[in-house]
């Protein structure tokens, strides 16, 4: 009756684990695709935010340009404003020059009323010459004196006729001349002034043109730099977008790995009935999936060697042997020969496998030891012999040492996380305090 008994707690422990194990397979197929989901959305912010980048570099390209063509324009507007002083000056030096004008008007009606009296005396001499029958002879006048006192009144009244018709004479020629002279001068300076005039505003039209030209520039740039500028806030809204569903999809992770932690715990109970009806039942390489080489010795305790080999590199600080950088090594590497068997450091649930950046193939086994969970990591692998979701024991064989990822040589990169596995890595710890190596 008690090995009845035995038999049927042993049979329940297995049903329950196996019903683990299919519950397992269906959670942990989804924290993949959520996994490339998020690495997808990495990708996405790191395009928008290179494009955000492009669009602030043009903004900025724009703004220079727009900036020189407005020193551009603050240099046409002073010679703008030069010239407009110089057309001022002009345009008073022609107002002066009008009023000269005014004057010279003036004066030149003065001389040409002068003129014309000249003409009329003048005009009165000839005819009373001509009445006379041609030039007065001043010599009958002399000869015709009755006296000597009579003979010098004469003479000096011939004298005087003489020098009152040689001073019109010569008066009449100066004016005219003066007259021609003035008109000339005034005409002249008055149509350079004009001259000047008419440059200046041909000089101020030209600039205005070019000023124009350049506000219609400034303003092309402008709408181009707005047409960036939208461009850029919908790629920020992308952005902010993209980084509420990266969150969610975050949370979506965490939840998923909850789960699966929640699935191990499980799993650990059910272990620990089966174990407790049939500890000696229990085989070192069950589900090995046919392994091809040599599995290393299952140590005692709760954890065990993930691989035969050489301890090469240990946790902590390094020069990297690819990017010659220092960078933290957050794990111990084995080398050995490709193919060498990698096994399950513990009892747990496998939360990921397949390819993952530098990592290469990796597998990621999700334990519950105790109630606190820990995330053991394989990296490197030349092949994956379990898969997400799957349960393994201590010491079952997953996988192959390989030096896919950024690898310089065949070996195993092993991790160990306290909690989940985290990219950044706080969560992970010295292997070698749990592992014998």
């Amino acid at each position: 009756m008690n090995r009845y008994k035995k038999l049927l707690s042993g049979t329940i422990a297995i049903v329950f684990l196996s019903t683990i194990i299919s519950g397992a397979g269906v959670l942990a197929s989804p924290l993949d695709d959520l996994k490339k989901e998020q690495k997808l959305l990495d990708k996405k912010k790191s395009e928008l935010n290179t494009g955000i980048s492009k669009k602030n570099t043009e903004i900025k390209s724009k703004k220079t340009t727009i900036e020189k063509i407005t020193d551009q324009i603050l240099a046409l507007n002073a010679k703008i404003n030069e010239s407009n002083e110089q057309i001022n000056r002009v345009i008073g030096q022609i107002n002066k020059t009008t009023e000269e004008i005014d004057a010279l008007r003036i004066s030149i009606a003065d001389l040409e009323k002068k003129i014309e009296e000249r003409d009329v005396v003048l005009r009165e001499r000839v005819r009373a010459m001509q009445v006379k029958g041609g030039q007065v002879s001043y010599l009958d006048v002399l000869l015709g004196a009755n006296s000597f006192a009579d003979f010098i009144d004469r003479f000096s009244a011939v004298n005087s006729l003489m020098d009152a018709d040689r001073s019109i004479m010569e008066q009449q020629a100066s004016d005219i001349a003066q007259l021609e002279e003035e008109k000339a001068l005034v005409e002249s300076k008055l149509a350079k002034q004009e001259a000047a005039k008419k440059e200046l505003q041909n000089l101020r039209a030209s600039l205005l043109a070019q000023k124009s030209d350049k506000n219609k520039l400034i303003d092309k740039l402008e709408a181009e730099q707005q047409k960036l500028a939208n461009e850029k806030e919908k790629l920020e809204v992308d952005l902010h977008e993209t980084y509420e569903v990266s969150k969610d999809v975050e949370k979506k992770i965490i939840t998923e790995q909850k789960r699966i932690a929640e699935i191990a715990r499980q799993a650990e109970i059910a272990r620990k009935a089966a174990a407790a009806q049939a500890a000696k039942d229990r085989q070192n390489s069950s589900g090995s999936g046919g392994s091809s080489s040599y599995l290393p010795p299952v140590s005692n305790g709760t954890w065990t060697k993930p691989a035969s080999g050489t301890y090469t590199s240990s946790f902590g600080w390094r020069t990297h042997p690819i990017y010659g950088t220092q960078r933290q090594h957050r794990g111990a590497d084995i080398a050995n020969s490709t193919g060498t068997s990698v096994v399950s450091a513990g009892d747990g649930v496998v939360s990921h496998a397949g390819p993952m950046g530098t990592y290469g193939n990796v597998i990621m086994v999700t334990h519950s030891i105790d109630g606190q969970i820990f995330t053991t990591v394989y990296a490197h692998l030349s092949s994956i012999n379990t898969s997400a979701g799957q349960q393994v024991a201590k010491g079952q064989f997953i996988g192959k040492i390989g030096t896919t990822g950024a690898s310089t040589g065949p070996h195993l990169h092993f991790e160990m996380h306290i909690g989940n596995w985290s990219a950044s890595g706080p969560s992970a710890v010295n292997p070698l305090r749990y592992v014998s190596f």
